[in-house]
């Protein structure tokens, strides 16, 4: 499979009729995906499966996506751009602790609401990350070396403890990225079997108190 490109996390240009059908087949074809990948992982995933699980004609995966490879590019992007969105509020002139809570609770809330869609970017990373490896190491790093100057320069203002702020991103996503990855687990160890909005919600709490306490605010 290619490596996924930085153009690929750019909305595509189009009128608006066209772009919002293109939008609607999109969020169903890659919601679909999700869980298809995630549950048969790239080799085992088929267009018919997906399709099936989309409740759309299998002519349309082909039509906006081409092959499976596409598809499974396009899923890793998506999920990539909206883990990246909430970073936005990690400014300067923000309030650190506003900032990193809004960020903790989006990236729990993407965990609640996608869990499949980083079940599919776990399993890519733990194969070697062939299609996302030189994101990994351009625009993923890029960012968080850009996000942790201004967590830095926080810290010497003296408005957060002093932690490491690049540690402190792998923190964050091992913390919230967990209740969607090893959901399985933790619902076993809470005796259930599956998470529901209330121990999302529970977790929220802890993990938000957790490490805005570590950082001192």
């Amino acid at each position: 499979m290619k490596p996924l490109s930085r153009q690929q996390l750019k909305p595509e240009v189009a009128d608006d009729a066209a772009k919002g059908q293109i939008r609607q087949a999109n969020e169903a074809l890659i919601l679909a995906a999700e869980r298809v990948f995630a549950g048969a992982g790239f080799g085992g995933a088929t267009m018919a499966a997906i399709a099936e699980a989309s409740g759309l004609p299998k002519a349309n995966l082909h039509y906006y996506f081409g092959a499976k490879q596409d598809l499974y590019r396009a899923v890793l992007a998506r999920t990539l751009q909206d883990w990246l969105v909430p970073t936005h509020d990690i400014t300067p002139q923000a309030d650190p602790r506003q900032a990193l809570e809004r960020y903790i609770r989006a990236k729990m809330a993407l965990s609640a609401q996608r869990p499949h869609a980083s079940k599919v970017f776990a399993n890519e990373l733990l194969h070697g990350a062939p299609v996302l490896k030189a994101l990994l190491a351009t625009d993923l790093r890029h960012m968080v070396l850009a996000k942790a100057a201004v967590l830095q320069g926080w810290i010497d203002a003296g408005r957060m403890a002093p932690v490491d702020p690049v540690h402190l991103f792998f923190t964050i996503w091992a913390a919230t990225q967990t209740y969607a990855d090893f959901d399985v687990q933790v619902a076993a160890v809470l005796g259930k079997t599956e998470l529901n909005a209330k121990d999302f919600a529970r977790a929220t709490e802890h993990v938000v108190g957790l490490i805005l306490r570590g950082c001192g605010l």
